[in-house]
Formats: structure tokens, sequence, C-alpha cells
């Protein structure tokens, strides 16, 4: 008998829906758009997502795992820290079960990159895996031997909410955040935090895929702008080494696939990690832009 995994990746734009056995074979996958601001759409849009996959599988009562953009409160049972702020203050955990009639989990998108990776792609034999996703946020989650380490808190791998070291307090105050706070890594390393530094160079607004595809084609202007990005991504990335110092380090998101992070990034970060030493590897998530959805659903196997 088969047995299947269901994984929902909700973004703030698009939500996703993967159907998985247990040997990491995918069978179905769709997007749809994501109804922004509408939290009962939101939930219907899923029920209807995970019926699709059903109805492929010719199988009911699979389990589903849901990657959210913020996380569950263990004290309050609802959403939190959502950038996709209607979702925040709702029991969005225990409506999906009582929807979907059987067991849902839910937690942060980035640790379903972290389990995705670890599982079976970039990061699959290594200890510590720490996954960010470079998007239009920034997050990460860590797993380690295979399993995701989320915190008694819920916040585990929260990297894009802390400040960004080695800052001068006045660009830190440049930065405002949705959080409420200044200068956070997201408000640095973020497509939108690239198109940020941009402008504030240059007086000029784009968006980080033409910045980077610019920079690429010898645009001085891009270049020098992209050059900054990989020294805050530096930084950013050296404060995790100098605490969990993990076996890899994966990225995702839209950022991730700039070449020249994986050219360029290794050389600066022993600049800042203490010791003046670096030997951890940078690489992509070995499933693209999917991987967060598959990481879904070996959440749901959990």
């Amino acid at each position: 008998m088969q047995n299947w995994l269901i994984g929902i990746d909700l973004g703030g734009t698009k939500t996703e829906v993967i159907l998985l056995d247990d040997q990491s074979n995918e069978h179905f996958r769709k997007r749809v758009a994501t109804p922004a601001g509408d939290y009962q759409a939101t939930l219907q849009t899923i029920h209807t997502l995970v019926q699709q996959a059903e109805s492929h599988a010719g199988s009911t009562g699979i389990p589903v795992g849901v990657g959210i953009p913020g996380s569950v409160s263990r004290i309050t049972g609802r959403i939190k820290n959502a950038n996709s702020t209607w979702l925040n203050g709702q029991p969005m955990q225990q409506h999906l079960r009582d929807l979907l009639q059987r067991p849902v989990t839910l937690t942060n998108d980035a640790n379903c990159l972290a389990l995705s990776e670890a599982t079976d792609g970039a990061g699959r034999n290594h200890h510590t895996v720490f996954a960010a996703i470079l998007g239009t946020g920034c997050g990460a989650g860590i797993s380690v031997n295979g399993q995701l380490l989320t915190g008694v808190n819920g916040v585990a791998g929260e990297w894009g909410h802390n400040p960004l070291g080695w800052t001068p307090g006045a660009e830190l105050e440049q930065r405002p955040c949705f959080c409420g706070r200044h200068g956070c890594n997201e408000t640095f390393l973020s497509g939108t935090g690239l198109t940020l530094t941009h402008q504030l160079r240059t007086g000029h607004q784009h968006p980080a895929h033409t910045i980077t595809e610019n920079a690429r084609n010898g645009c001085p202007e891009a270049h020098e702008t992209l050059n900054q990005y990989l020294e805050h991504l530096a930084r950013g990335l050296a404060a995790v080494i100098n605490v969990i110092d993990p076996d890899i380090i994966v990225l995702g998101g839209g950022m991730s696939n700039a070449g020249q992070l994986y050219r360029e990034l290794p050389a600066r970060l022993p600049s800042y990690v203490f010791g003046g030493e670096c030997d951890t590897p940078i690489v992509k998530a070995a499933h693209g832009d999917s991987s967060g959805v598959r990481g879904a659903a070996w959440l749901a196997l959990a």
C-alpha cells in the first residue's frame, strides 16, 4: 500500500501543494494565488488543494504538513510573528484540523526548507544544517541530525529578526522592519533589503532580480550594490557560525539564484568568524523554490 504525504507551502502571494510518497517521489504539485488578507479564504484554499491532491492519490485522510510565514505559540496555540499579518492571532492549526478532519502539523516555512534539505537535499548526511530563506523576507531553520530544532518559544532560527552585526547604529536606523524594530537582518538580506540598499546608495529603486542581472551584465552601480549586499550577508552568516557552527549553510529564496553568492561569500566570512578561519560550505537549495513545500510534506511524517 502506498504511503502518501501532503505538504502545503502558504506564502504571502502563492500557496502550493505537493503529494509525495515516502520515498521522496513527487506525484502531484499545484500553485494558486494566496487570498491575501482573507483568513477564511486562506483556510478554504488549503482545503481545496488537499482535496485535489487526495483525488490524484485516490486516497483520503492523508497526513498534512503546512509551512507558514510565522510560528505557532506554545502558550496560546495561535499564530505569531507572521509577516502575512492576517494569520496572526488565529488558532490556525486547530482550524485546519477541524476542517480537514485529521492531524495537521504547522511550522515556519524556513523550518520546512531546513527539513527538506536535510532529508533529501543539499544538507543530506550533514549533522547540523542551517537553511536560510533570502526572498521577499528573510528567515532560517535549523536541522540537527535530521530533526528540526524549534526551541521552547518556537523561534529557533529566527535569524531574520536579529540586528545585522558589525553595523553602525545610524545605518540600522535607516531600515525599519515590520516587526517594529530597526536594522533586522531581513531589512538588509532579503530581496527587498537589496532593493533598499540600492535605493539608499543611488536614489533609484529596482527589483532585486534586476539589480543582480545588471551586476552580472557589468553595470557599475548594480555591481557596487551587490558587493555591499555580499558584505552584509557575510556579517549575517558569520554571526550564525559564531553561535552554532553548522556543518553546512543552505540558501533558498529568490536571492539564492545569484551565483555571485557562492563564488564570493566564502572569502568574506573569515573576516567576521571568530578565529579568522571559516570552512563552512555555502550551497544552494537542491530543490529550489519547491524545497519548502517538500519539507512541509516531510513534516507530516514526523
